[in-house]
C-alpha cells in the first residue's frame, strides 16, 4: 500500500476537494453577483402602486389585496427563463394571491391567447409599453416580488426562482 492510498485520505484527494471547494465557492459568489447586478434598481421598502385591468377585464389594486402576503410577478412571453417557472406561478396562484405582469408581450387578446396555448389560468396585467416594469424598477424578467401583509416588498428576485422558494418566502411573509 502506498503513502497516498491509506485509509486516512491521500494528499491527491485532499488536494481535489480543496480545489472543488474553491470552485464551488467561486461559482457561488458569481451567481450572488449576477443576482446582484440583476436586481440593481429594483424598488424596496413600500410597494409601488399597482392597478390595472386584467386580461379578462377584471380591475385589480394591489391595495385591495392588504393583509395578506402577495406575489407580484413581471413576465414576458419572449422570455425562455419566464417559460421554464411559469408552472409553478400557475400552481402558485391556486394557493396564494398572484398579480402578474406581462411586460412587452402584447395585447391582452394575445396573452389570453398565450395563456390558453400554455395551458395557464394565472391573473394578468398586459403591460404592452413596459410602463408598471420600469415603475417597479424592473429591468429584466423574470423579477418577482413578494409583498408583505403591510404592503412592504419582503423580497424581491430577478432571474429564475423555483416554486418551493416563492412558497417559502410567501410563508415567512406572514410571519
Amino acid at each position: 500500500m502506498s503513502k497516498t492510498d491509506d485509509a486516512g485520505g491521500s494528499p491527491g484527494w485532499r488536494r481535489r476537494l480543496r480545489r472543488w471547494s474553491l470552485e464551488l465557492l467561486l461559482v457561488a459568489v458569481l451567481i450572488a453577483g449576477v443576482q446582484w447586478w440583476q436586481s440593481y434598481g429594483v424598488v424596496s421598502g413600500m410597494a409601488p402602486a399597482l392597478q390595472g385591468t386584467l386580461i379578462d377585464g377584471r380591475p385589480v389594486s394591489l391595495a385591495d389585496l392588504r393583509g395578506e402576503p402577495v406575489l407580484v410577478h413581471f413576465w414576458a412571453t419572449w422570455c425562455p427563463i419566464c417559460r421554464l417557472e411559469e408552472d409553478s406561478i400557475d400552481a402558485l396562484a391556486a394557493d396564494y394571491p398572484v398579480v402578474t405582469v406581462a411586460t412587452t408581450s402584447g395585447t391582452a387578446a394575445e396573452l389570453r391567447s398565450y395563456l390558453q396555448q400554455h395551458d395557464l389560468d394565472f391573473p394578468v396585467i398586459p403591460d404592452e409599453e413596459g410602463t408598471l416594469g420600469r415603475a417597479w424598477g424592473v429591468q429584466g424578467v423574470p423579477a418577482s416580488f413578494i409583498i408583505d401583509p403591510d404592503g412592504r416588498i419582503a423580497y424581491a428576485t430577478v432571474g429564475y426562482s423555483t416554486g418551493p422558494g416563492l412558497r417559502l418566502r410567501l410563508w415567512l411573509a406572514r410571519l
